[in-house]
């Protein structure tokens, strides 16, 4: 299994008002059972260790300025996938996020048939306001910056 990085899909406006920056990532896979909430599960459910310290860390830090943390038990444990709030979801396609004073931010997962098994695509979306977003922030998150739309 590969991954190829392919041409965004979406309707970007419908999911994410004013994004500027979307990527997209597919894989072909041989299970044809997959639905895109276990597929969204399977990418976003368990990181590594290191990432999981470090957002306690993140977390613990931005509490006094007021901004989100991903404490997973506000939600109900239905509504998130990972460390993510689920904004929509289908068979096909599920729609994670959030919006936040500092960073609006969807994943998008979709699965599709393809060949003898199935087709996953992660697309991501995120606006760009403000010359701290477009110039510093957004290329110091991605060692590639996305395409901007």
């Amino acid at each position: 299994m590969k991954v190829h990085e392919v041409d965004p899909n979406v309707d970007s406006h419908a999911l994410l008002a004013g994004a500027q920056f979307i990527d997209a990532y597919s894989i072909a896979i041989g299970n044809a059972a997959l639905d895109a909430r276990r597929a969204a599960e399977k990418m976003l459910a368990r990181g590594p260790r290191w990432i999981a310290t470090l957002l306690a860390l993140r977390n613990y830090l931005v509490t006094p300025f007021g901004l989100k943390t991903s404490a997973p038990n506000e939600t109900g444990a239905s509504d998130i996938v990972g460390i993510f709030p689920i904004v929509s979801q289908s068979p096909d396609r599920l729609v994670a996020g959030f919006d936040d004073r500092h960073l609006d931010f969807r994943v998008v997962v979709d699965v599709a048939a393809f060949s003898d098994g199935q087709r996953v695509t992660a697309t991501t979306l995120v606006p760009c306001c403000g010359k701290l977003r477009s110039e510093r922030y957004s290329p110091s998150t991605a060692p590639n910056p996305p395409r901007r739309m």
